[in-house]
């Protein structure tokens, strides 16, 4: 099983692990043949308790490595109760944990290691000791229609986040999705627009967003800490997932591993043979299954800069690489985008870099400061990560006012929306889709080799009737959204 690790927020909302969390039904005899039943708040002994029956239901889809995190950080809640769990792999290794500090330790993951893990959670929490009431399922289809959940929480490849997610929210439940939201730009257009339509509570898995370092950048740029911002540098290191050296697809068909549905794995994907280059980790390189860094770490890295600068839609994005091969990621990837005046603030770049490529070093910072902090040029100054540089200019402005409310949590902001409280920071409607988007179009640029204009509103590319064509895909018979 995943050995878990601290999400990026860790801070209020991050539970104490599943042993040792307060028993939320500590002093109800509440338990029936080892399942619990629903009683009233007043039966468990005290205020500010949740009564199971105003608990809110969670179904986890995808429980590999980060729906393993995932499902760990929501039993912690004690508003929340997961009641069942769904993956298209029974049980197997191979798995990388995503606690850091374990290197690339293998770990088993899979539903039946999820469905344990809950059951072993609420027995530890049951007066008889005992619990046996969450439900594993290989289809998500199948748990949609037979669980009356409030919310699911989305942790699957990439390439199948738009067709669950969208399922749930017209069913009109809750829903957390990894990032990034889909596997495409139209995707992403899709999902945003129904999220909107369902009125539910929505939130990607960019952690950063509820940071205080999130908090702080946008304070100073709102307050003129560095002038008129003109052009952004954001760089990510080597990608953390196993690269091998790649340049097609295998030509062996080894036996699919007893346990998996491989057709549920493929789902709208193009039909191809199993192979373990594929599944359980290293899907992320390919361009049928995955999003390449841009993709899965710029929704987390260019969440900050939408918001400290009001960005929506790019104007234009263009994009080049290391060697490419047809069916995978390249190495390193350099994409630029444009954005055009929104009210007083002026136009801006936008420039990613990813796999190790790196912007050069700001004036100030010396290169054994050298490290993946986005920069910030304004006319005024520099902001090197969450601090101006040089450190005397730091000094000399201190710290802005404090404006913005702070996070409770990633999770917390989620779980508090889908009992009532406001919308999360990173909701499909407001926030997460077009910064899925935007991601997205960059790939959409480097696939096709050209400088591209965007219509956002629209959804369009201007420049090249052709390109089009790649903000979206055609989906294997069966498979719709």
């Amino acid at each position: 099983m995943i050995t878990p690790s601290r999400p990026d927020d860790s801070r209020s909302d991050q539970p104490t692990p599943p042993t040792t969390r307060r028993l939320f039904l500590q002093g109800a005899a509440a338990a029936t043949a080892g399942m619990f039943t629903v009683v009233p708040r007043h039966v468990l002994g005290g205020p500010g308790r949740t009564a199971p029956s105003e608990k809110i239901t969670v179904a986890m889809i995808g429980t590999g490595g980060q729906g393993h995190i995932n499902l760990y950080n929501f039993l912690g809640f004690e508003q929340v109760q997961v009641v069942a769990v769904c993956d298209v792999n029974r049980e197997s290794g191979g798995y990388i944990s995503w606690n850091w500090g374990n290197g690339k330790k293998q770990s088993t993951c899979g539903r039946e290691p999820a469905r344990r893990m809950v059951d072993e959670h609420y027995a530890k929490q049951s007066p008889g000791g005992s619990y046996t009431g969450c439900r594993a399922y290989a289809d998500y289809r199948e748990l949609l229609d037979k669980e009356d959940v409030d919310a699911v929480a989305v942790s699957t490849p990439d390439h199948t986040h738009a067709v669950i997610t969208m399922a749930a929210l017209k069913k009109r439940k809750h829903v957390y999705c990894e990032k990034p939201l889909t596997w495409s730009v139209r995707e992403a257009r899709l999902i945003a627009e129904e999220a909107r339509r369902a009125g539910v509570a929505t939130q990607l898995g960019n952690h950063g967003q509820a940071s205080e370092e999130d908090r702080v950048v946008r304070e100073m740029i709102a307050d003129g800490a560095i002038g008129d911002v003109h052009e952004v540098q954001v760089a990510i290191g080597a990608r953390f997932w196993e690269y091998p050296e790649l340049q097609g697809r295998p030509t062996d068909t080894p036996p699919v591993p007893d346990g998996l549905d491989w057709d549920l794995w493929l789902g709208p994907a193009p039909q191809r043979p199993y192979h373990p280059l594929y599944h359980p980790w290293t899907w992320r390189n390919w361009w049928d299954f995955g999003t390449g860094q841009l993709g899965d770490l710029g929704c987390h890295k260019l969440s900050t800069v939408f918001r400290a600068l009001n960005l929506k839609h790019p104007v234009s994005v263009e994009a080049s690489s290391t060697k490419m091969f047809g069916d995978v990621y390249p190495l390193g990837v350099i994409a630029r985008y444009e954005f055009a005046a929104r009210g007083s603030m002026p136009p801006v770049k936008l420039n990613w870099y990813d796999g190790g490529l790196l912007p050069p070093l700001p004036e100030g910072v010396t290169p054994r400061r050298r490290g993946y902090e986005t920069i910030y040029h304004g006319d005024k100054g520099t902001i090197y990560g969450h601090r101006i540089v040089p450190e005397s200019k730091m000094k000399a402005y201190g710290r802005p006012p404090r404006t913005l409310q702070r996070s409770p949590g990633h999770y917390h902001e989620f779980v508090s929306a889908c009992r009532g409280g406001p919308a999360p920071g990173a909701n499909f409607v407001d926030h997460a889709g077009v910064v899925t988007e935007t991601c997205l179009l960059g790939n959409v640029a480097l696939r096709s080799g050209l400088k591209l204009t965007w219509d956002g509103p629209a959804c369009k590319v201007t420049s090249d009737e052709s390109a089009n064509k790649l903000l979206h895909r055609d989906y294997r018979a069966g498979w719709s959204l």
